[in-house]
């Protein structure tokens, strides 16, 4: 695991892969809780027979927000960010969705860094994220994760 102290260490690393999180398997109990916390039901997702009979992937898919929303997750497997009085999520810059995350597959986040600038003691850091399917040739996404870190 990476471990970064201050802005010059984020900024001696850019240009860098950052490394890989664990695999995460998305389960249908993990997809359904989803759909309750975004009111999102949509059958694609939690109707596992019609998903089966009618859905282009003969599978429930996993909610696109789903694999966002797990960004910090896989990210803290990555980076151990130290000595900050806060992290922000600021923004996902030229996001694209390359295939669907189906029932049960694994996903593993990648991670390189594009940028870390200082703005006024704030640090501003730009990951190339990308989120890979395990057994697939295409990832789930591709996009730029912008943090801001306070340092101490």
């Amino acid at each position: 695991m990476l471990v970064i102290n201050n802005f010059e260490e984020y900024q001696s690393h850019v240009g860098e892969e950052l490394g890989v999180s664990d695999w995460h398997k998305i389960d249908q109990s993990q997809i359904d809780k989803f759909a309750d916390a975004t009111l999102d039901h949509q059958w694609i997702h939690v109707d596992k027979e019609r998903a089966e009979s009618e859905g282009p992937f003969k599978s429930t898919i996993a909610h696109g927000y789903l694999t966002l929303s797990l960004i910090p997750y896989l990210w803290k497997q990555i980076a151990d960010v130290r000595n900050i009085k806060m992290e922000i999520n600021y923004g996902i810059e030229n996001l694209k969705f390359g295939q669907p995350v189906l029932v049960d597959n694994e996903v593993q986040l990648k991670a390189k860094l594009v940028s870390a600038v200082n703005l006024r003691g704030v640090t501003k850091v730009v990951i190339e994220a990308t989120l890979a399917i395990k057994d697939q040739p295409k990832p789930a996404y591709t996009g730029n994760v912008v943090f801001l870190y306070h340092f101490i």
